[in-house]
């Protein structure tokens, strides 16, 4: 069973309870997304697996998870990357945000970058595929009806659009 921190408005941790509960009490935790950009500058976005539970098949930021609790956010983002990716490259921080959404706990969103060209070992349970796009082509699937996980949406339209 997985447990994650439980966070107050500050980000400080006041408990910790299973995800489950977390969902289902909708409790303040964090989560970690990865932006992964080739040296052309294109940013790869992970196909969701159709297992997935929450946004099967949707587009994704290349790497995505929540922090368990123990960890530090770039712990978790290094853990995710590699379990989703197989691999693991240098993190740098873009930024942490509050991100709230309508039946959804609270979160706080801390982002990170890198420069990666591959190779990929994608973890068929969580990861269909993983292109990388021109932020123009991302900018014209979103306008088009392409299906975009709701934290990769608001992750492009604060930093990249």
């Amino acid at each position: 069973m997985e447990f994650l921190d439980i966070v107050n408005e500050n980000d400080e941790i006041i408990g910790v309870a299973s995800k489950e509960d977390i969902y289902k009490k909708l409790l303040c935790h964090r989560i970690v997304h990865v932006l992964i950009f080739n040296n052309e500058g294109k940013m790869f976005l992970q196909k969701r697996s159709t297992t997935v539970s929450f946004c099967p098949d949707f587009w994704s930021t290349a790497v995505g998870g929540h922090v368990d609790t123990g960890e530090t956010y770039h712990e978790a983002a290094l853990r995710e990357y590699h379990e989703e990716l197989g691999i693991t490259s240098a993190l740098d921080i873009v930024g942490k945000d509050f991100y709230t959404a309508p039946n959804s706990p609270d979160k706080f969103l801390t982002t990170f970058k890198t420069i990666f060209n591959g190779p990929f070992y994608l973890n068929p349970n969580e990861v269909s595929g993983i292109i990388a796009f021109d932020i123009a082509d991302i900018k014209n699937m979103i306008k088009h009806g392409e299906k975009f996980h709701p934290e990769l949406l608001f992750i492009l339209n604060k930093y990249y659009l």
